[in-house]
């Protein structure tokens, strides 16, 4: 379950320093290309101490594309931090969870157990209260996340560094392309956004590798929902209704069903 916690903190991380930057009144686009500048790094520094590292040009191909649509969704996830608050632009990013769901359902056949049903359950009564929660504070932009790490595990160093090594690329050719300034803090603090970002995808493959994507993306995906909002709450005041309390012990409970 560690693989599992440590995804949630560095998610969670990522939301909070977004909103932060936001607050600052920060470039996105030069936060993020910093963010995976650092990202790229570590993921080399993975590749090179990797003894068992394996490559394909699957890999690589699948990793250079997958990075456009990092940098599309990463993009997409800061303007929803910044135009309809945190607790509301983690939730949009977490809807998708049904996708990785349903495909280890339908094509795994994971199927879950009485007790990880019943937290399948609570988990979308999580969703469905933090979205009558929010609704009324913030009109947000939902997105929808690939959830493709699946067939990535087994080459995970040398497929983190292409997709970290592309999107620092991408986001780097459209500050050139838009002669957008580089600010020193708003580059600072992507430089602090890469560690949690490249950990978080680290660590939720290592979470895949040992334990069923039914239950990884459910976990992760309400840990993150719970832990933004309470963290939102304690230091932007981000207030909660009684729809935000119910979603909170709702997604407790989906949490210790599914890890049963």
């Amino acid at each position: 379950m560690l693989p599992l916690l440590l995804t949630i903190i560095c998610s969670t991380s990522i939301a909070l320093i977004l909103k932060q930057n936001d607050v600052q009144k920060g470039t996105p686009i030069v936060l993020l290309n910093a963010n995976y500048f650092v990202a790229f790094l570590i993921s080399a520094l993975f590749l090179i101490f990797e003894s068992e590292t394996k490559f394909s040009l699957f890999t690589f191909v699948f990793g250079m594309l997958l990075a456009l649509i990092f940098v599309l969704s990463f993009f997409a996830f800061a303007k929803a931090v910044s135009s309809a608050g945190t607790a509301l632009a983690s939730l949009s990013s977490r809807l998708s969870v049904i996708v990785p769901v349903t495909f280890s359902m339908l094509f795994f056949y994971e199927i879950p157990n009485s007790y990880q049903t019943f937290g399948l359950l609570f988990a979308l009564m999580t969703i469905i209260f933090f979205y009558f929660s929010v609704k009324n504070m913030a009109v947000g932009k939902f997105k929808s996340e690939g959830y493709v790490y699946l067939i990535a595990v087994l080459e995970k160093p040398f497929f983190l560094f292409v997709i970290f090594f592309f999107s620092f690329l991408y986001t780097l050719a459209l500050i050139f392309s838009k002669k957008v300034k580089i600010k020193k803090p708003d580059f600072y603090r992507g430089m602090i956004l890469g560690v949690p970002n490249v950990f978080s995808t680290f660590f939720l493959l290592s979470a895949l590798a040992r334990l069923p994507a039914i239950i990884v993306y459910p976990v992760v995906n309400i840990g993150i929902i719970l832990l933004t909002t309470i963290s939102a709450a304690i230091i932007w005041k981000e207030k909660l209704d009684s729809y935000g309390i119910g979603a909170l012990t709702f997604g407790v409970i989906a949490i210790v069903f599914l890890g049963m």
